[in-house]
């Protein structure tokens, strides 16, 4: 059996971003996908938002 939580376990798959550290510990970001433009935002509740 794998554990997961071992430091010395393979890192995840997927990528991970700290959403804190994309808005300089502010509440929003911008983010660009092929030309397109979209604001994340950090919800006073602590909730992300993806507006294009």
């Amino acid at each position: 059996m794998i554990d997961r939580f071992k430091s010395d376990a393979a890192q995840p798959a997927i990528p991970r971003h700290d959403a804190r550290l994309l808005t300089q510990s502010g509440n929003l970001a911008e983010i660009e996908l092929d030309g397109q433009v979209y604001t994340l935002r950090i919800t006073k509740a602590g909730k992300l938002i993806l507006t294009k």
